[in-house]
């Protein structure tokens, strides 16, 4: 085991609430929920300011109204926080080749196989200059958590929470992790922490008074051993670089259950192309189609088909969702639909199923018949989800307060802007469009294309839209 803090934890500060503060001048120290605003919606992250009504991720939404009924509640946008998220790996791995990212916001770093860090100084500042290239880069905060091991430098971000950072100094770990909750150490979930304060152990330090032989014979062999290893603060566990994609999936949670088996198919046929677009946007094709179906009584069935080859056809996907779902009972209704493709690879192969798509192909009429729900219901083109983006003819950028009774409110502010006035149109004005979400960073006006001012080691991986110098775009709170 090493000694040297040279393990990086970084967890971007209440990201997705963050970056809808950063992007929204008006809601900056204010509440803010992001997550689904349907009855069945859950919260996805809180703001600081909402965490303080006890809101918190995972919370059912309505739970979530009660709490912060003044709160602002958005809708996710999470192709704009993918954008900031690869901004923000792409700077780790300036750092090192070994960078493990556990979501769009959080990642482990090995610093020591990167050689920028070799001993507690250089990791310190290792961490202190990433903080500020986040913020430059992306006008957002990150914390930063320090130590010889993986479970150490999770614990140390989390101390280190909001924008800050953290070293575990080596020597020091048995005598910080002795008090705090068995609940802090990874794999202790809510079932085992039960199980073990039953048994008289709710602090590490008395999972490592009961010994080795007593875990074992509460908790079983592999669980017993490692839990006892990790309270004497060892952890092996190497950061491994991200993994190839096994699969591509997309799926919907319905706030009322669908019961029309119709409705059923065409919602199939609509996420079948959804997936088709992600898996050609990563260029790759793939075997294996899976169909997810959750029903009315929360039973979830998968049904898979496997190809004789690898495919980026939609009609191909389509058409074999279409027998999936045949195989399905959806007597009762259904909550959740799911397509997903594995087996994947980087090329095509022509398969029994491609002849069919060639006909389609030949035939447009026949093949409007598989188009998108979306596409064959015009007003769907004109929702306006609270959060998103809009601009108008007159008014420039703004974004969605709300919908209803045929009007739709807009406050039009940018990220670098003061905070904006509200103005409310009717839904189908022809002045109102959707739009691309705005960079956090302005840019700079004598090179719209160039590094951002402040951090000088971003690397040349990241997109070039997204660079810019600090200023602006930064919340008033992380």
């Amino acid at each position: 085991m090493r000694t040297a803090p040279t393990i990086l934890h970084l967890d971007m500060d209440a990201f997705f609430a963050s970056a809808e503060q950063a992007s929204k001048p008006s809601l900056r120290g204010k509440a803010v929920v992001v997550g689904g605003l349907g009855p069945r919606g859950v919260v996805a992250t809180s703001s600081y300011e909402a965490r303080v009504f006890g809101v918190h991720s995972a919370m059912p939404m309505a739970q979530a109204r009660r709490l912060a009924p003044n709160a602002a509640y958005l809708v996710p946008r999470f192709g704009f926080y993918r954008s900031i998220s690869e901004q923000v790996m792409g700077l780790l791995r300036a750092l090192s080749p070994l960078v493990e990212p556990l979501s769009l916001d959080e990642a482990f770093v090995d610093l020591e196989a990167g050689e920028a860090a070799w001993d507690e100084a250089s990791a310190r500042l290792a961490g202190a200059k990433l903080r500020a290239d986040i913020r430059a880069v992306t006008g957002l905060t990150g914390s930063v958590g320090l130590a010889a091991c993986k479970m150490l430098a999770k614990i140390a971000s989390e101390q280190a929470k909001p924008d800050g950072l953290v070293v575990i100094e080596p020597g020091t770990e048995r005598a910080m992790l002795a008090p705090m909750s068995v609940r802090t150490l990874p794999g202790v979930g809510p079932a085992t922490g039960d199980h073990l304060r039953r048994a008289g152990i709710h602090t590490v330090d008395e999972i490592a008074e009961a010994g080795e032989d007593e875990l074992v014979r509460l908790l079983g062999n592999a669980h017993g051993h490692a839990l006892y290893a990790m309270a004497l603060a060892h952890d092996e566990r190497p950061v491994v670089a991200e993994r190839e994609t096994k699969s591509v999936s997309v799926e919907d949670t319905y706030d009322v259950d669908i019961h029309d088996r119709i409705r059923v198919g065409l919602e199939v046929q609509r996420l079948a192309d959804r997936c088709v677009q992600r898996l050609r946007g990563a260029g790759l094709s793939g075997r294996t189609i899976v169909l997810k179906v959750r029903r009315y009584d929360f039973s979830t069935l998968t049904r898979s088909e496997t190809l004789r080859g690898p495919t980026d056809d939609p009609a191909v996907v389509r058409e074999a969702a279409a027998r999936l779902l045949d195989s399905v009972d959806t007597t009762g209704g259904v909550r959740l639909l799911g397509v997903g493709v594995s087996g994947l690879a980087d090329y095509t192969q022509e398969d029994l199923f491609a002849q069919a798509a060639g006909e389609l192909a030949e035939h447009p009429v026949e093949e409007a018949a598989h188009a998108p729900a979306e596409e064959e219901k015009a007003p769907a083109e004109r929702r306006w989800v609270a959060g998103h983006d809009v601009r108008h003819a007159e008014h420039g950028h703004g974004w969605v307060q709300g919908s209803g009774l045929g009007r739709v409110t807009v406050r039009f502010e940018t990220p670098d802007s003061e905070p904006g006035r509200v103005r409310t149109f009717r839904v189908d004005d022809p002045d109102l469009e959707a739009a691309d979400p705005l960079p956090l960073v302005a840019r700079r006006p004598d090179d719209p294309e160039g590094p951002p001012a402040q951090a000088s080691s971003v690397p040349a991986s990241l997109p070039k839209s997204w660079s810019g110098n600090g200023g602006g775009g930064a919340t008033s709170r992380p």
